[in-house]
């Protein structure tokens, strides 16, 4: 008892201080910041399944509100473990706790939209409630145009036409899926007498056309959810030649899209098996027009040249 009074009364004894710290709050990471800028501040930090949520979520914060883990790991091509390990690495207890954060934002959005008038009349639907597959599929496309329309900047497209014009050569590299848009967007300015190349493998001939990339060249990367590792090579490569490059890709977060001076979005949702790129080709085919319409005049001879009209 006395040994136990004098190590109480001898401040120079260590004391067990554990039952005076406050247990801490549970992490609020975001706190008055909106939950994708959040995200996208911290994007490097993720690893590359956590990523490919990421990319979705900030694309598509309506669909992330109010679907389920599973859902969105289905849209997100990974599994619903990958979503909820995403919630915790962001300081969330799980997905219910992050989706309330996008459910905050969503609405916050739709609010401030609806105060600066920016609300609509609704359309009626395309088809009726009882939609058949294709019927859904079709319907899915209709707003994928629709948001690709309304999150493309005049700034942005101005820009990209503005940089193929001026371009000595353009160099479009696009794989797998990618290949067949990389070649209908030098289809469509070889019309208009743009001289334009494609880089859709690492084969040998490919990998001579991205040796000669210069401060001349206009570099585009075409991609749809997470890059093949050539067109991120490609993108990364001119960037330290200091060649312009413009980026088309279905995620804002994008590896190419980060890497890139130019930034095209396009939606891509699709309730099929594969991805949709219907808004991806509405999205050259402007892109081209708006080449087309620099200079009318002169593309209008060159066009009826090959019988186009």
């Amino acid at each position: 008892m006395k040994e136990s009074r004098g190590r109480a009364s001898n401040p120079s004894l260590p004391m067990k201080r554990a039952s005076t710290i406050p247990t801490p709050e549970p992490p609020r990471p975001h706190g008055h910041q909106a939950l994708s800028d959040y995200i996208t501040a911290r994007f490097d930090e993720f690893s590359r399944s956590q990523k490919d949520v990421a990319q979705y979520i900030v694309d598509h914060l309506d669909e992330a509100a109010f679907q389920t883990a599973e859902e969105l790991a289905r849209r997100a091509s990974t599994s619903s473990s990958t979503v909820v390990r995403f919630s915790q690495a962001l300081g969330f207890e799980g997905f219910p706790e992050l989706q309330q954060a996008a459910r905050e934002e969503y609405r916050r959005q739709a609010g401030a939209g609806q105060a600066g008038g920016g609300a609509v009349a609704v359309a009626a639907p395309l088809f009726s409630l009882d939609q058949t597959e294709y019927e859904t599929a079709l319907a899915t496309d209709h707003v994928n145009v629709e948001e690709t329309a309304r999150k493309l900047s005049r700034r942005d497209m101005d820009a990209a036409i503005e940089a193929i014009t001026t371009a000595e050569r353009v160099l479009i590299a696009g794989t797998d899926q990618m290949a067949f848009f990389a070649s209908y967007l030098r289809h469509l300015l070889m019309l208009l007498d743009i001289r334009a190349e494609v880089v859709a493998s690492p084969s040998q001939e490919a990998l001579g056309r991205l040796a000669r990339i210069d401060e001349l060249t206009l570099v585009i990367g075409l991609s749809a959810g997470r890059p093949h590792p050539l067109i991120a090579r490609t993108m990364k490569l001119a960037r330290h030649r200091r060649a312009p490059t413009l980026a088309i890709a279905d995620a804002t977060l994008s590896e190419v899209s980060r890497l890139a001076r130019i930034r095209l979005y396009y939606s891509s949702n699709s309730p099929a098996y594969v991805r949709s790129h219907v808004a991806l080709l509405s999205l050259l085919q402007a892109l081209a027009y708006g080449v087309y319409a620099r200079d009318a005049q002169q593309y209008e001879t060159r066009i009826k040249a090959f019988r186009l009209k």
